[in-house]
């Protein structure tokens, strides 16, 4: 795995600016409370629209907190002119819920030049864990994030 450089606060704060505000993550609603050089978190708090009809958190919200939590995992590392897109997504519904907050923990098992692979789990209110998935991401150079702010100390 490269060797990893801190991240700029300044940059993190236009980051997570950047992606709570985006129309979706919006929508969902969901945050991203952290990215670190291997990690990332997501919360979304539970609301009737994220219910299917038997009452549970549909699928399709949980596989969102999973693609967001790999993707944002392999983000940190990323040198500041590239991007990076999901080659896939792997996951397995393990326990459903049906309120409370869900958070998805990301992290990079894998970090490299060209293709990276990153798992994140999925709990639920009481801790307990919800659902677990895996990533393979594609790094994109010269399609980074222009936020005005340097992404590396």
């Amino acid at each position: 795995m490269p060797t990893p450089r801190p991240l700029n606060p300044d940059y993190l704060d236009a980051l997570y600016e950047m992606i709570n505000t985006s129309p979706f993550p919006r929508h969902l609603p969901m945050r991203v409370t952290a990215v670190g050089w291997d990690s990332a978190t997501v919360e979304l708090d539970i609301e009737r629209n994220h219910l299917q009809p038997f009452g549970i958190v549909h699928g399709g919200v949980i596989a969102t907190l999973i693609d967001t939590a790999t993707f944002w995992a392999g983000f940190g590392s990323l040198a500041p002119d590239a991007g990076l897109v999901n080659v896939d997504l792997k996951l397995n519904y393990l326990q459903a819920v049906s309120s409370g907050r869900l958070v998805a923990s990301g992290k990079a098992v894998r970090l490299g030049r060209t293709l990276s692979y990153t798992e994140a789990t999925v709990t639920g209110p009481d801790g307990a864990l919800v659902a677990h998935g895996t990533s393979t991401l594609m790094t994109l150079p010269g399609k980074g994030l222009t936020l005005g702010v340097a992404k590396f100390l």
